[in-house]
């Protein structure tokens, strides 16, 4: 789970403003935040298969908002994967 501070500063970093949480690039972050916890969370506890859930769901709603950045603006999905280490 993301703490507040972390999230305000995903929020900033990412947003144009600190009440800006409905932009893709925001969404994109917070959720590879969240990915990057619950897989550090997996990789103690293998046999907890509600976040395991919890995660493919996670990385599919990221998906999504991915594909409709590439839609929408390529830039924008460029610099944001660049950003994040998504993709090589």
């Amino acid at each position: 789970m993301v703490s507040k501070r972390q999230k305000t500063e995903i929020i900033g970093t990412f947003g144009s403003n600190a009440n800006d949480t409905g932009k893709a690039e925001v969404q994109i972050a917070l959720l590879t935040t969240n990915i990057a916890n619950l897989t550090e969370h997996l990789a103690i506890h293998k046999k907890d298969i509600t976040s395991r859930r919890s995660l493919l769901k996670k990385v599919a709603q990221r998906r999504h908002l991915l594909n409709f950045l590439l839609k929408k603006d390529v830039e924008r999905y460029k610099a944001i994967i660049e950003k994040l280490g998504i993709r090589k």
